[in-house]
């Protein structure tokens, strides 16, 4: 049985907000202008290693997707309607009902469980493709919770993790500037100390049993308010690909 790494005060940050998931202007306006370049990486990532055309109607359908730390369904819904068979989970229970009305109201069918990896590893899940997008930073036991991710997986299995840089950049960035100054996030939402950086990743992840393949940078432009991709730019948040090959 493996023990939870979920801790309980960074879930209980998320519950406080979970009213606010969908709210552009909210809690998690962060988040949505994030979205449409999380997404671009995503989507292109499962295109390629399962051969898919992003073109074509359902181009993921045949595929189950876990969101693991799903929150509102920012990534669950469009995976969904992408064809995916699509389950969202996560440990703050608050936000699985904000999810499951919105999935009504948007006409999708999304499994969403308030449950942990650790939880649906021993229960013997398996998907395609996990989604682990900034949730290894809130967890307290990196590498075990990672392992979890890896079990989960199918061989051949695609995972997804991005997170926060660790230097002085992101924590004027990530934490000075969101959440004093512009105030997009509640004070507190982010520990520095917990941040990690890419080298740090790719090892916790190659300990975990994966195969790193890919990562790239979330860069943030000022001056156009927009996100971008970008192949050297790691210095703040981030994300990784990477295989399950056994």
């Amino acid at each position: 049985m493996n023990t939870s790494t979920v801790d309980p005060s960074e879930i209980a940050k998320f519950e406080a907000m979970a009213a606010e998931w969908w709210d552009l202007n909210g809690k998690f306006k962060p988040l949505h202008m994030l979205n449409p370049c999380r997404l671009d990486y995503i989507t292109s990532q499962i295109a390629a290693e399962f051969d898919r055309d992003l073109d074509a109607a359902a181009p993921f359908k045949g595929l189950r997707i876990l969101d693991i730390g799903c929150g509102g369904g920012l990534l669950a819904e469009p995976m969904a309607r992408l064809g995916a068979d699509v389950v969202g989970a996560d440990a703050a229970a608050g936000n699985i009902p904000v999810a499951q009305i919105h999935a009504v109201q948007s006409g999708l069918e999304i499994d969403y469980r308030h449950t942990t990896a650790e939880a649906m590893a021993d229960a013997g899940e398996q998907f395609d493709v996990v989604l682990n997008m900034e949730v290894v930073e809130h967890v307290a036991d990196p590498l075990a919770y990672l392992t979890a991710c890896q079990t989960l997986l199918k061989p051949g299995g695609l995972m997804l993790c991005s997170t926060i840089n660790r230097n002085p950049k992101s924590f004027m960035m990530a934490i000075v500037g969101a959440e004093h100054i512009m105030r997009w996030l509640p004070k507190g939402t982010h520990e520095w100390n917990k941040f990690i950086t890419p080298d740090e990743l790719f090892d916790l992840i190659a300990k975990a049993g994966l195969s790193p393949v890919d990562r790239k940078g979330f860069v943030f432009n000022p001056i156009t308010w927009s996100w971008s991709l970008s192949d050297r730019d790691l210095s703040v948040n981030y994300v990784t690909s990477s295989i399950k090959t056994v």
